[in-house]
């Protein structure tokens, strides 16, 4: 009776083509792929934390905004000092 092994050879040796990749091969894939779908989801949050990050960067630029027309309008000009609050009026 033929073992595992020789059988394998017999098929090899015949032109069979093998039908299955090696169980180690498959869990050498399989950990390759879900090493890859971590990483798309974690650069999916990376993504979205950027997102919410811009958008309140936008909010704070209109806020920033605001708080020069309010100068202007009180001071003539948003020329301003912003560690002393000195005005420039130059």
């Amino acid at each position: 009776m033929a073992t595992k092994g020789t059988n394998a050879k017999i098929k090899e040796l015949k032109g069979v083509k093998a039908e299955k990749i090696t169980a180690e091969q498959l869990k050498k894939v399989q950990d390759t792929v879900n090493t890859m779908n971590r990483a798309q989801i974690e650069i999916g949050g990376i993504e979205l934390r950027k997102h919410e990050v811009l958008h309140q960067l936008a909010g704070v630029k209109d806020e920033l905004a605001e708080l020069q027309e309010e100068l202007k309008k009180e001071y003539g000009t948003v020329d301003v000092n912003i560690q002393d609050g000195t005005i420039n009026n130059n």
